[in-house]
């Protein structure tokens, strides 16, 4: 996958940019542009994990292993 031959920094600003068009998304009445901006945005989060060498489980054990 090209983009994991972009550097983390990149990568990370890439899931910033997109977490920001989810947020302007999700505020509108439009659901297919918000379902298509979150969409990108897990894809990009989920390069991004790879890219640090982490898997969604590793995410999901954290999740488990906090109070509430």
């Amino acid at each position: 996958m090209w983009l994991l031959c972009l550097e983390r920094a990149s990568i990370a600003q890439k899931v910033g940019e997109e977490a920001v068009e989810t947020v302007i998304e999700a505020k509108d009445n439009n659901d297919q542009l918000f379902l298509e901006e979150s969409a990108d945005l897990l894809f990009h989060f989920l390069v991004l994990l790879q890219a640090k060498g982490f898997k969604l489980n590793d995410i999901a054990r954290t999740l488990s292993s906090r109070n509430g």
